[in-house]
Formats: C-alpha cells, sequence, structure tokens
C-alpha cells in the first residue's frame, strides 16, 4: 500500500504483468491470502439475481474447501481468482520492452476501488475460514487475474463466459488422480490387481458405453469400497487391501456372468445390458451389505456369500428390482434405491436391517400392497 502522488490517495500495488486479450488490457498479480478478505467483497445476496455480478455463495461448499486447504497446507493447489477492478487504475511498466502487449511493471490501484470476483469466490471465502485456523498461510499467495471493470453487463458477461465451458472431470478420473484419498487408492490397487477387477474397470469415465468391453467404473468400486470398509481399516492400506480382495473374490464366484466376460463366454455389453449386478448401484450394496456382514457373522464370510449365488440378477426380474434397482426399468443411483438395494441383498444374506433401513423397507412394502376397494354399507 501506498500514497498516490497524483490523487493524494491511498492505493493498492500489485506487482503484475500486463497482457491484451481481446483487445483489452489485463493484469495477473500475485495476491498475499490474508489480503483475500480485505480486497474482494461479495455482492449483497439479497439482490435480485439480474443485479449481481456472482453466483449466490454456497456457504456448505466452503467448509470443505478450507478443511482441504489446513489439512494439506504442504501440498494444496488452487488456480487463479478473476476478478473486475472498478477503478482508476494505472500501470507502470519496468524498462523500455518494445513489446507493448506483455510487459512487467507495477499496477497501482485505489483503495477505494471494488474488486468483483467474477471466478474464484468459494476459494476466497474457504481462504478466508482457513486463515482462522492457520493463520501462517496468510503470507503465502495465489494468482489473481484482474480485468477492468466496464460495468455490470460486461462482469455478467464475463461470468457466463468464464463458467461456459467450464467441464467437471468424471468422477472416476478424480478418483484416478486422487493420491490422498484411503478409499481411492484400495480401488485403483484393486482395479489393477485383482483377478475381479483387472482389465475390467474403466477408469477415464463414470458411464459405460453399450460397447465398452469394461464391466465395472472406478467410481463405482471406489463408493462400493467406501461402504465396505469402516474407516480404521480403510486407513490401513494392507488390511483394506486384503478385507477388499478376499471379499469381492467370493463374491465374483457368486457371480458366473462376472467370469464369462474375463473368459470371453460373454461380452460386458451383453452382461450390463440382462444383469444388474455389475451397475454401480448394486455394486454399492454389495459394499454396504459385506460390512454388516463382517460385523454381524464374521466367522460366516465365505458361508453367508454363497447364497448369492441362489439371486436372479437379472432385470426381467422386475418383481424383487423394480423400485429397488430399477425404477421404470432403467437403473437408479439415488440413496433411496441404494438403501432398498442393499436391504434385499441383506436379506437374502441373513442380516439384521437398521432402524432407517427398516422404515425404508416397511414404506417400500406398503407402497407394494394392493389398495383396499372401498366397500358400501
Amino acid at each position: 500500500m501506498r500514497t498516490s502522488a497524483k490523487s493524494n490517495t491511498f492505493a493498492y500495488t500489485f506487482p503484475a504483468i500486463r497482457g491484451l486479450q481481446a483487445g483489452r488490457e489485463y493484469y495477473v498479480s500475485m495476491c498475499p491470502l490474508r489480503l483475500l478478505p480485505r480486497l474482494f467483497q461479495f455482492d449483497d445476496e439479497e439482490l435480485q439475481p439480474e443485479l449481481r455480478a456472482q453466483r449466490t455463495l454456497n456457504k456448505s461448499r466452503v467448509p470443505e474447501i478450507a478443511r482441504y486447504i489446513v489439512e494439506n497446507k504442504r501440498d494444496y493447489t488452487f488456480s487463479a481468482i478473476t476478478a473486475s477492478v472498478d477503478g482508476d487504475v494505472s500501470f507502470q511498466p519496468v524498462g523500455d520492452d518494445a513489446d507493448t502487449s506483455f510487459r512487467v511493471g507495477t499496477l497501482t490501484v485505489p483503495m477505494e476501488a471494488r474488486f468483483i470476483i467474477n471466478d474464484g469466490q468459494h476459494r476466497r471465502a474457504a481462504i478466508e475460514q482457513a486463515l482462522q485456523t492457520a493463520p501462517e498461510l496468510g503470507d503465502e499467495t495465489i494468482a489473481v487475474v484482474f480485468f477492468i471493470d466496464r460495468g455490470l453487463h460486461r462482469c455478467q458477461q464475463m461470468f457466463a463466459d468464464l463458467n461456459r465451458h467450464a467441464v467437471k472431470p468424471s468422477a472416476s478420473l478424480g478418483i484416478l488422480y486422487d493420491h490422498r484419498n484411503a478409499a481411492a487408492k484400495v480401488a485403483k490397487h484393486l482395479s489393477l490387481t485383482s483377478p475381479v477387477f483387472k482389465n475390467l474397470v474403466e477408469t477415464e469415465r463414470s458411464t459405460l458405453s453399450a460397447r465398452s468391453r469394461r464391466l465395472f467404473t472406478l467410481s463405482a468400486l471406489h463408493y462400493a469400497t467406501l461402504d465396505l470398509l469402516p474407516e480404521p481399516i480403510l486407513e490401513d492400506f494392507p488390511h483394506a487391501s486384503q478385507r477388499s480382495q478376499e471379499y469381492w473374490e467370493t463374491v465374483c464366484e457368486q457371480i458366473p456372468e462376472w467370469t464369462y466376460v474375463r473368459e470371453a463366454k460373454m461380452t460386458a455389453g451383453e452382461v450390463r445390458k440382462d444383469f444388474i449386478h455389475c451397475h454401480a448401484i448394486v455394486l454399492q450394496a454389495l459394499g454396504r451389505a459385506g460390512r454388516c456382514l463382517y460385523e454381524q457373522h464374521p466367522k460366516e464370510v465365505r458361508k453367508r456369500l454363497q447364497r448369492l449365488r441362489k439371486v436372479d440378477w437379472s432385470r426381467s426380474n422386475a418383481q424383487v428390482w423394480e423400485g429397488r434397482a430399477m425404477v421404470g426399468g432403467s437403473m437408479s443411483k439415488s440413496g433411496l434405491n441404494v438403501t432398498l438395494t442393499t436391504n434385499e441383498i441383506k436379506r437374502v444374506l441373513g442380516l439384521t436391517l437398521t432402524p432407517d433401513e427398516q422404515v425404508a423397507e416397511d414404506a417400500w412394502m406398503a407402497s407394494r400392497a394392493p389398495a383396499k376397494k372401498s366397500t358400501k354399507r
């Protein structure tokens, strides 16, 4: 911060690089994390959307991002924040570089100028929250791209343009590249080493086409692993890997179609078309039932899992699976459907339902009961 001789007002000064985009100048600088809450304020969320240049802050997302920063202080990663500056800024280049479209220098912004975040408001809010727990991060920096404010219309258009082509990576790809998450590590290990899953897991996409030669997705295996293993075991990689291998190999023995695909007796597309047992909802339900099995009957795991061989997993078995794993003949991944599918697997394995599972089961049974005809007296 310094005093501007020209206007005799206080101003922020940023070492910056000036660039040119769409015929307009913009600036890239580094901002200390401790200054973010002071510099960047949010629009009044009580204003109607058409009068704001930002989306409403989703406060439920902020704690998770803040926790990510604090728990990974040595290797967290953030992309740049994009902001518009509503004020009389000036840029003083260093030297006499002939290329006027690209220069290093100093960006001066009056303190009364207003900063509007076009992209990164959740990062900014999370950083502010993280600094309360870890103030030592205050001197670290984040890249900021400054555009000169051209009014509300331009700011809204920038927000639309910045988010127009933003595509979130698939859940499977995010899991593949995640080296911190314990369940992700186990799922990736299974996909590479398990005779059940090796060469049959799609690691880049979270949906499978009819012609795909993969039988499972990495995201489905990941969520099944989360439901199968309690936290203490999940954090113990050797133990988690061993239990997962043993469990899924035993399950595979009871579902011959999984082996048929590996032996090229059936295609993955045929199995996915005619059966439900390789879909994400059933894999997750098998994981959830497996955890209960280890808790209730740890010495009878293999024996009880053999009962799965008698299950009719075909899509045509609508009497059992419609309303549980399927809705209108299509697979459903809602939380309620996962619970109802788990309930059926638990029934086969002779396991006790939790109170919440019993409530869901009672409601499902009531919905299937034939309506009683009213009688006139």
